[in-house]
């Protein structure tokens, strides 16, 4: 958790009330809406491929764009599973191990799309990198109940659902703290820890837990939460340590689908032993205690990176692991992070992913100090986020928004709802993009796909506009290239040798290269 840090650049504070007239001026302008707004007809989008444990409980709710009312079917689905026809939502119980080869259908009046979908029910989990919403950034200690579900409303109605997010997720400040503090300054959010039984109990502001989950449920979606392995939280709330067996099963119960696992006060308990058993003991405590729940729970290892976690956290049972410090409110070192993140990406495979922070755009919070402050528009420019989005998915990063699903303006939808963009983050080979470093100021990320195709940023990270240039020996690619715009949809033509760009300051030229026939 990053709520302590107050590294705010001076010219970065002084420039953002600029910055954001700037941008509001410029989302009114066509141009930065660079995605193409869906049609009419159906179109399927999500995973191709997903991962269940045999027997717990299955929830599935089919993405696609287009007019309802809607009418989905399933080929092949598994016997234990059952769609509703009108809603996409699949629900039952998770089949026997095996893969099974599914199709899906969804019509309208409009027209007809279909799109495979593999279910392998085995020991895998999050095949494919999870995409959702996390409260942190935009309520950081004022996040409410009614917040959570005006979220889970917010993702149905605004069409992210329908570009495949699935996960609502409460960050820190759900439970109880046990005293009133800068950080925790709400006395409603004070109260015993545990009952006399030892169950961890949730604030005023979350008086059902278990109907929070039901509720994100029935919408299709997935619901997730957040702990500490150290005894408190980040912000002073409790946490699970000693208390992990009990901990695991009372969430499990309640119906959560995701666990984020922040180290925060668990450092008190490891002290000065740095040793790789120290960083590992508790997520191998909680990883193994959340495979022996009747229930399917990704486990998101937070802990900064500590002793190369890419290389043993889906050992020990995780799905994803932040592989460093958090990117916080420093808007500005989005590219930093991601070129420290993208170092780690032999490790990144179908379960196992590598975590750079969430996708703050839109609408957002920030920190002064102590106090957190109200959304407001981001200070980052339509190119920037449109590079910020591309280098996320090049890395198949987990895609988590973590801004104001009450403020989804145009520009936002654009940014974080365009299909073709996420499906190169959710594309089953589950590799993760190399670097190849052209100046000091750009280079291109080129990413190997599942059907054979490679997905190239060319990115400018510098003050002024340059000229980039993916040839064809940097990227590992033959012969005359077909290459497609994924943020604009459109193909550019066949290219021999290389394809160039002028790529505006800290922006990006997102594209896919097919071999030409």
């Amino acid at each position: 958790m990053n709520f302590l840090k107050t590294k705010w650049l001076a010219v970065f504070l002084g420039t953002m009330v600029l910055s954001l007239a700037v941008r509001a001026d410029e989302t009114n302008d066509s141009t930065v809406i660079l995605t193409p707004k869906p049609g009419p007809a159906p179109h399927i989008n999500g995973p191709l491929v997903y991962g269940c444990r045999p027997g717990n409980p299955f929830l599935y709710r089919i993405p696609c764009t287009g007019e309802r009312t809607m009418k989905f079917s399933a080929k092949q689905l598994p016997k234990t599973l059952s769609l509703d026809a009108a809603t996409g939502i699949i629900t039952g119980a998770a089949p026997a191990k095996g893969a099974y080869e599914v199709t899906f259908t969804a019509k309208n009046s409009r027209g007809t799309a279909t799109r495979p979908f593999k279910i392998i029910a085995g020991d895998g989990l999050a095949l494919t990198p999870p995409m959702g919403w996390n409260s942190w950034y935009v309520y950081f200690n004022r996040v409410t109940e009614a917040d959570m579900k005006s979220a889970a409303e917010a993702m149905i109605a605004s069409g992210l659902a329908d570009a495949g997010y699935q996960y609502v997720n409460v960050d820190d400040c759900w439970m109880n703290a046990e005293k009133r503090t800068k950080f925790m300054p709400d006395a409603r959010r004070v109260g015993p820890l545990r009952d006399v039984t030892g169950n961890l109990q949730p604030n005023s502001y979350f008086p059902d837990m278990k109907g929070l989950a039901d509720y994100i449920h029935v919408k299709g979606l997935k619901a997730g939460l957040y702990t500490s392995p150290g005894p408190r939280t980040c912000t002073g709330c409790g946490g699970a340590y000693q208390h992990e067996a009990q901990d695991a099963r009372q969430f499990a119960d309640w119906g959560f689908d995701f666990l984020k696992y922040d180290w925060c006060s668990y450092g008190n308990i490891a002290g000065t032993n740095k040793s790789l058993e120290t960083f590992q003991k508790p997520y191998c405590l909680m990883g193994e205690l959340l495979k022996q729940q009747k229930r399917d729970i990704v486990f998101n290892l937070c802990q900064y990176g500590l002793g190369n976690v890419w290389e043993w956290g889906a050992d020990i049972g995780g799905h994803c692991w932040r592989t460093a410090g958090d990117l916080g409110f420093e808007l500005n070192r989005f590219f930093a992070v991601a070129l420290i993140n993208a170092k780690h990406g032999a490790w990144s495979k179908p379960g196992a992913w590598n975590d750079p922070d969430y996708l703050q755009i839109g609408w957002i919070g920030a920190q002064r100090g102590t106090n957190f402050l109200a959304p407001h528009p981001c200070p980052l420019t339509p190119d920037e986020q449109y590079a910020y989005m591309s280098l996320w998915c090049l890395m198949a990063a987990p895609l988590f928004f973590s801004g104001d699903m009450q403020h989804l303006d145009d520009l936002t939808l654009s940014v974080l709802c365009n299909p073709e963009v996420i499906d190169v983050d959710q594309d089953p080979l589950g590799r993760s993009a190399t670097v190849v470093r052209l100046t000091p100021a750009t280079f291109l990320m080129v990413k190997e796909l599942a059907d054979g195709t490679k997905a190239v940023g060319l990115f400018n990270q510098g003050e002024v506009p340059a000229h980039v240039a993916a040839n064809w020996s940097a990227i590992g690619v033959k012969g005359n290239q077909i290459v497609r715009d994924l943020w604009r949809q459109k193909y550019l033509g066949t290219f021999t040798g290389e394809f160039s760009s002028e790529i505006p300051c800290h922006g990006v030229r997102f594209v896919r290269l097919q071999l030409a026939k």
